[in-house]
């Protein structure tokens, strides 16, 4: 039973409850809406969406525990974007403008000119201009067409099997949408290779488990993704953990975050900051590594 995010409209469970149909039909374990007895996918009440969905049995991590599992969640999501590869559906979500890195180093460039006087924008600043320094110098995208995809695959929206590590199933369906593959990838690659996780200041991006997760992805994949799409991956990975620090930088300033943690930092502010600091370092460990990640892409997809 879950209480739907208020950012999301409830029509979100529309394009849940057709996506996973068609999943399962494609064989892809899932989790599934259970309409009321009337029929609706989600249920108003107290001013907040309720919904239920069935129950997948298994395990979650916030940095995932090695190469197999690594290897798991690439094959996992290569099976999901597969079975959604020839799927066509107009989303009643569109999530329009997702990942739009320049509007949020213009939002971080507003916070660093609006909030001098911040108490803690001495620490800040640094911060946001070394990351608008590397964001100044970031590789091209490769041009590649929308696809179906999960939207959020980071670590925590896979389910493991707890005796064998498998894989089972992507849930946190509610950023079902169209983007350029590369995209997701990155989003997913840039989770799945930082053990230290999400506010380490030390995060750095683990080529091991990169390479595993691409040899899980690139076999279910090799049917329809394109030489253009894969290629993207590693620039994307870089493009999309500097829009995060960016983004976490902002929201330093901005003194805003829907989820601190508030037994490890005094403020919203204060996490966010260690999330930028964190998405930085990572960033800058991709820049450095790119050449490699690039080969490393390039023998999974290619087999040499």
């Amino acid at each position: 039973l879950q209480a739907v995010n208020p950012i999301f409209p409830p029509e979100i469970n529309v394009d849940i409850d057709i996506v996973t149909r068609h999943l399962e039909r494609r064989g892809v374990t899932t989790p599934r809406l259970m309409p009321l007895p009337g029929g609706s996918l989600w249920l108003e009440a107290q001013e907040t969406v309720w919904r239920l969905l069935t129950f997948m049995t298994g395990e979650t991590y916030e940095s995932l525990p090695g190469p197999d599992h690594a290897r798991e969640a690439g094959a996992l999501l290569g099976r999901f974007h597969a079975a959604l590869a020839d799927f066509v559906y107009d989303f009643v979500n569109k999530r329009l403008g997702v990942h739009d890195l320049d509007h949020h180093l213009t939002a971080l460039r507003d916070a660093l000119a609006r909030h001098t006087a911040h108490a803690g924008f001495a620490a800040i600043e640094p911060i946001g201009s070394a990351i608008l320094s590397l964001a100044a110098s970031l590789p091209a995208l490769p041009a590649s067409p929308d696809r179906n995809v999960h939207g959020d695959p980071k670590v925590s929206n896979i389910i493991f099997a707890a005796q064998t590590g498998k894989a089972i199933c992507l849930i946190d369906l509610d950023t079902l949408s169209r983007m350029p593959l590369a995209l997701e990838l990155g989003d997913a690659l840039r989770s799945w290779c930082n053990p230290a996780g999400e506010d380490d200041p030390t995060a750095t991006l683990n080529t091991v488990l990169y390479r595993s997760a691409l040899s899980g992805y690139a076999p279910e994949a090799k049917l329809f993704i394109t030489e253009d799409e894969w290629r993207g991956f590693p620039a994307a990975s870089l493009r999309i953990t500097v829009e995060l620090a960016a983004r976490f930088c902002a929201d330093a300033l901005e003194e805003r975050y829907f989820g601190w943690d508030r037994e490890r930092f005094a403020s919203a502010s204060a996490h966010n900051q260690a999330r930028a600091t964190s998405q930085l370092h990572l960033a800058e460990s991709i820049a450095a590594d790119l050449a490699t990640l690039e080969i490393e892409t390039e023998r999974a997809f290619s087999g040499t």
